[in-house]
């Protein structure tokens, strides 16, 4: 099996550590999802890269300002099911690549990622977590190295 390259914009199976989890002493998520890679850095030259990722939930927002609805077409070229889908923007994880919460897509065990969100979601998803940090509003990251 081999691992993908972390870029923006791939969508990758991850056991995401929701903060309230972490909250009541959870080190492990309770599922694994679908997650959109926003950032990927190399901290040096041959150095370790640190992956921030955002989770897609079927979970309906309380406040629909901390989500982007995925589009079924969307969904559906990911291989995502039918059901609606939103990608959080107001929870991130953060680790180190690929981590040991890296999992195989259950339906196809040899492949970690769905693929890349369309350029247009993934700049809508960035510019959505810049407004909310500059905002001050609450975004809860998760280090999960």
């Amino acid at each position: 099996m081999t691992l993908p390259i972390p870029k923006p914009g791939l969508v990758v199976r991850y056991g995401f550590l929701w903060s309230h989890e972490q909250r009541s002493g959870a080190v492990e998520a309770e599922k694994d999802r679908p997650c959109a890679i926003i950032l990927a850095v190399r901290a040096a030259a041959g150095g370790a890269v640190k992956v921030t990722v955002a989770p897609i939930t079927h979970t309906p927002p309380a406040d629909e300002s901390a989500s982007i609805r995925l589009h079924p077409s969307v969904a559906k070229r990911l291989g995502l099911d039918s059901q609606p889908q939103w990608l959080r923007i107001d929870e991130l994880n953060r680790f180190t690549w690929p981590g040991y919460d890296l999992r195989p897509r259950p339906d196809d065990p040899t492949r970690y990622e769905y693929g890349m969100l369309p350029g247009p979601l993934f700049e809508t998803l960035r510019r959505a977590i810049l407004a909310r940090q500059q905002a001050k509003a609450a975004i809860r990251v998760a280090g999960r190295d």
